[in-house]
């Protein structure tokens, strides 16, 4: 027995050695310093699309290893957590929506969360005047993280162990990748943001410009992963990450508290589910704004003959058009977390509310906002959020969006711990009438509250065709996400266009408020001047989200495509 001991304390290393290579081969079949990007497969066994090409990558490699959509879709969360630090995050939120191979429908919520210390008032001053700079910006704008909390709890339906799962991400922190172009811009953006809100100066400072090629490490998140890997959940929730966030707080008059941290859980929530057209589709309920928006849209176009009308017709884009201002007025009024208000979900997804809805609409005419009774437009997301959508052959289809809010949340990173930290308090109405970052102001549907979930407009979504997954899709876009997964549904479905058109072909956006209807440069012109004879007011900017969708072929085959409008890239096998 002793020499036997001993063989196994001089064999210990060689075999936590090969345990470590045999979780590190994800990362050295990928190369992370030298990688390309597909904007569309075609594949057999699954796909993955998401915001970055080693995201992808590392989800298909997962895929192959023998797990599941479950399983890729966390591994690409965590990958993209490392990778793509704008908006992947372990340090922010989002909302999972899921069909199992066995039919189950599942969601998971989990949305970031008001501290316990959070009060109503808490970024209005003596003088009355909202801080919407203390909200969006520093310590004080984070919310209680939920994204690893509901990497676990999504992990019940995975079939590896977690600890295989997180290991790319691991590897990708450790010995670094090679940043691509658009990430150099984006890091050279924010050096002063950094310098500005940051108490310990993180990895991603430096002191000459970054550029494409460059090899980013960060030793303190792997660590983070590291402790996430040996400890479960309360690796990132109790112990010293939990010490490190609170002693950040406490540099920069944060408020997020050891208790806050321990007491957060993901919530599994009942999908929002629909018919339209004979397709079932399943979305995100509160305190995601997504799944009911697109109910209501969806239903109000229906029997209307939108089909007929063709894409980017004048008829269509009216109707769509004012489909959206009214879903986006109910939002305002009716929508928050249901665990702190009352939302009155089965009346505003009612065909005879919607049917009372459109009794205002003309096709010949814009419907003035302020003839659109309820109040105001609540808070948005930032455009910064991130989708990832996979697929495996076993018939799991898996939709999450996640968020830090704006690029690159707060702009502070725990320190000795190498990850930033949402902004998600900007989410909340900070004080009624006052417009947050992005131009948008609340009511008391979306007030503060210790404890409570701002509401969001995330909207992962699945489409069923006779009960299988047909249609797996998502984008980020603040206020714009519901809207363009409406128009790139419409646009298969109704319009029959394929699906890198649907994806790809310029889009448009209202919300009630502010009065007006946005394009994306290369709107048709004609469509823009016939509008504007209705009486619409055209607003010209720039991309529209980031669409990532997978489309189950009548052959059984997944078409992946990734958005044009980014970095973003699709994998499969």
């Amino acid at each position: 027995m002793r020499k036997i001991i001993i063989a196994l304390i001089y064999l210990s290393p060689f075999l936590l050695s090969c345990n470590a290579q045999k979780n590190s081969s994800v990362v050295a079949e990928i190369n992370p310093f030298k990688y390309t990007s597909s904007k569309k497969v075609i594949a057999e066994n699954g796909a993955v699309v998401s915001a970055h090409p080693l995201a992808s990558k590392v989800g298909v490699v997962i895929l192959k290893m023998g797990g599941n959509a479950v399983d890729a879709a966390i591994a690409t969360q965590l990958a993209l957590a490392v990778v793509y630090p704008a908006a992947g995050n372990i340090g922010g939120g989002g909302f999972l929506v899921g069909r199992l191979s066995n039919g189950e429908l599942i969601s998971i919520d989990y949305r970031e969360k008001a501290p316990g210390a959070a009060t109503r008032d808490m970024y209005i001053d003596e003088t009355g005047k909202a801080r919407t700079d203390l909200s969006q910006n520093g310590h004080l704008a984070g919310g209680v993280p939920g994204t690893v909390s509901g990497l676990f709890t999504s992990h019940q339906y995975a079939k590896l162990p977690f600890s295989k799962l997180i290991q790319p991400a691991i590897d990708l922190a450790e010995k670094g990748f090679a940043i691509t172009s658009g990430e150099a811009r984006a890091f050279n953006s924010i050096q002063e943001s950094l310098k500005k809100y940051n108490s310990v100066m993180p990895a991603f400072v430096k002191q000459t410009p970054w550029k494409e090629g460059d090899t980013l490490i960060q030793t303190d998140l792997a660590n983070t992963l590291k402790r996430i890997q040996k400890n479960g959940a309360a690796g990132f929730y109790e112990g010293e990450t939990a010490n490190l966030i609170v002693a950040e707080m406490k540099r920069g008059n944060g408020i997020i508290s050891l208790g806050d941290l321990k007491n957060y859980k993901a919530k599994p929530r009942t999908p929002q589910t629909f018919n339209y057209k004979g397709y079932k589709i399943v979305g995100m309920g509160m305190p995601s704004s997504g799944g009911l928006l697109m109910a209501q849209m969806m239903k109000m176009i229906e029997g209307r003959g939108i089909d007929k009308m063709g894409f980017h017709s004048v008829q269509a884009v009216q109707l769509m058009t004012e489909v959206q201002r009214r879903a986006y007025a109910d939002r305002a009024e009716y929508m928050g977390d249901a665990d702190h208000y009352n939302v009155p979900v089965e009346m505003l997804a009612s065909d005879k509310y919607l049917k009372e809805r459109m009794k205002s609409y003309k096709n010949d005419k814009a419907t003035p906002s302020t003839e659109i009774k309820p109040r105001i437009d609540i808070d948005s997301e930032s455009e910064e959020t991130t989708h990832l959508s996979v697929i495996d052959k076993e018939g799991n289809a898996i939709s999450v969006t996640t968020t830090l809010n704006g690029g690159y949340g707060s702009k502070t990173v725990i320190g000795g711990a190498g990850f930033f930290l949402n902004n998600e308090m900007d989410d909340f109405s900070i004080k009624p009438g006052v417009p947050n970052m992005f131009g948008a102001v609340g009511g008391d549907a979306n007030a503060i509250k210790p404890g409570k979930r701002m509401l969001s407009s995330m909207t992962p979504t699945l489409v069923l065709k006779d009960d299988k997954p047909f249609i797996v899709v998502g984008t980020p876009g603040g206020t714009t996400i519901p809207t363009q997964v409406f128009e790139t549904l419409v646009n298969i479905l109704d319009f029959n266009m394929s699906t890198e058109d649907a994806v790809y072909k310029p889009k448009f956006h209202h919300q009630w408020l502010p009065d007006r209807l946005d394009v994306e440069r290369g709107f048709p012109q004609a469509v823009k001047e016939a509008l504007q004879k209705m009486g619409y007011t055209i607003y010209e900017r720039g991309s529209i989200g980031r669409t990532e969708i997978i489309k189950v072929l009548p052959n059984g085959k997944f078409e992946a495509v990734a958005d044009n409008r980014g970095e973003d890239a699709a994998e499969g096998y």
